[in-house]
């Protein structure tokens, strides 16, 4: 992992494949449509779970129902709307529809609660499965990387998101669940602006 520092923060970049991502918290990465669920705090749960044929299906109904138009920005609106809903189904399956928005220091090893490296390994996989099954035409998914600002102490605490790639134009944006309750839709923002000017600017949930 290197490491660029700039003024408005320490970018903790991997140039590697997405893979990498999973190999250095010991996580299994998806195969298909079965995926590896990371819960109560820094993957210290892994749960496996599989999106059935029916559960792909809702989620290609989805993309249908949210797309105005065949646009880059269009798809990532559906991207949002599809990880909420992948979200809350796989929540009610393990017990994280409980989790609560953002971090708390006292709930690590709580299985019901996730932190930014659960959530974006987790967002990463989702994504993985979207595109596994040819739901992405504009984007390809990126490695996760993450930004802080330490020395602001827990205010600038290190962050980590999950990301996409526009294929056209190689922008690339931040996908974090973390900021909001189970289920509620992921902001997606450019990764040059996400984060870090504070914790209480972060971006909306992408609608």
């Amino acid at each position: 992992m290197g490491a660029a520092l700039s003024v408005a923060a320490c970018t903790h970049e991997r140039n590697g494949p997405v893979e990498g991502h999973f190999q250095d918290f010991h996580v299994a990465q998806p195969v298909k449509n079965s995926v590896t669920v990371c819960h109560a705090y820094t993957c210290k749960m892994q749960t496996k779970f599989t999106f059935k044929d029916a559960d792909i299906a809702e989620i290609a109904a989805i993309f249908k129902k949210v797309e105005k138009d065949d646009s880059a920005g269009e798809e990532r609106r559906a991207i949002a709307y599809a990880i909420g809903w992948m979200e809350t189904r796989v929540g009610k399956e393990i017990g994280t529809d409980k989790d609560r928005p953002g971090m708390d220091f006292k709930a690590s090893g709580d299985p019901t609660q996730q932190d930014c490296v659960d959530e974006s390994t987790n967002t990463t996989s989702y994504l993985l499965v979207l595109q596994n099954n040819g739901l992405l035409k504009h984007h390809t998914v990126g490695t996760p990387f993450a930004k802080d600002q330490l020395w602001r102490g827990v205010a600038g605490w290190t962050h980590w998101t999950a990301v996409i790639k526009d294929t056209a134009t190689s922008q690339r944006w931040a996908v974090d669940s973390w900021i909001y309750e189970n289920g509620e839709n992921p902001a997606i923002v450019e990764t040059e602006k996400w984060y870090i000017e504070d914790l209480g600017n972060l971006p909306v949930a992408t609608r």
